[in-house]
Parts: C-alpha cells; sequence; structure tokens
C-alpha cells in the first residue's frame, strides 16, 4: 500500500507513523483543535450601526443646507422683486417697501 503524505495544512502536527498506521489499518485519526472562547463582540456588530447613524446625520446636515439655500434664494427674490417694484398699492392703501428715504 503506497503511503500518502498527511492532507492539508495541519500535516505537520501529526506524527507520520501514527498516520501510516491508521492508514494502514483504515482507522480513522481524530485531530483535536484548539480554539479560544470569544466574549464579545466582533468589531462587524459595532461597524454597520455607526456607519448607518453617520449616513444618516450627512444626510439631514444636507437637508438643512439645501433648506437653507433655498432660503436664502427666496430672500433675495423677493428682495430684488420688491426693489423693482415700486410702492404696494392694495385698496387705495400704498405702501412703498424699498426706495429713497427723501422726504
Amino acid at each position: 500500500m503506497p503511503h500518502h503524505p498527511p492532507p492539508g495544512i495541519i500535516a505537520p502536527h501529526i506524527p507520520a507513523d501514527a498516520y501510516r498506521q491508521a492508514e494502514a489499518t483504515g482507522r480513522p485519526v481524530v485531530i483535536v483543535v484548539q480554539t479560544t472562547d470569544h466574549t464579545g463582540r466582533p468589531l462587524r456588530q459595532y461597524l454597520f450601526p455607526i456607519a448607518a447613524v453617520g449616513a444618516g446625520v450627512i444626510g439631514v446636515f444636507g437637508l438643512i443646507a439645501a433648506f437653507l439655500a433655498l432660503l436664502d434664494f427666496a430672500v433675495h427674490t423677493a428682495t430684488v422683486i420688491a426693489g423693482a417694484a415700486g410702492p404696494i398699492s392694495i385698496g387705495g392703501i400704498s405702501l412703498k417697501l424699498f426706495g429713497s428715504k427723501r422726504t
């Protein structure tokens, strides 16, 4: 029966004579792998909520900036229209919004 090298990256941890004897007799090779117990949460569970909240905050800042820009544009437009229109009169009452202060 030909001898084969132990499989995978765990080969250096299995004694060669034990592996060959198990291969010759057909017995299974039991490999015990010790792992450390992870008591805390992985970093992935914290990053997703922080990224979602950060994106929400950036979106709210963008919404506020767009609202203020629109409000600024509306005020400038109203100022230009009021300056060009002259006095406004409704029902005989005239109101001059902008203009010279000469008496």
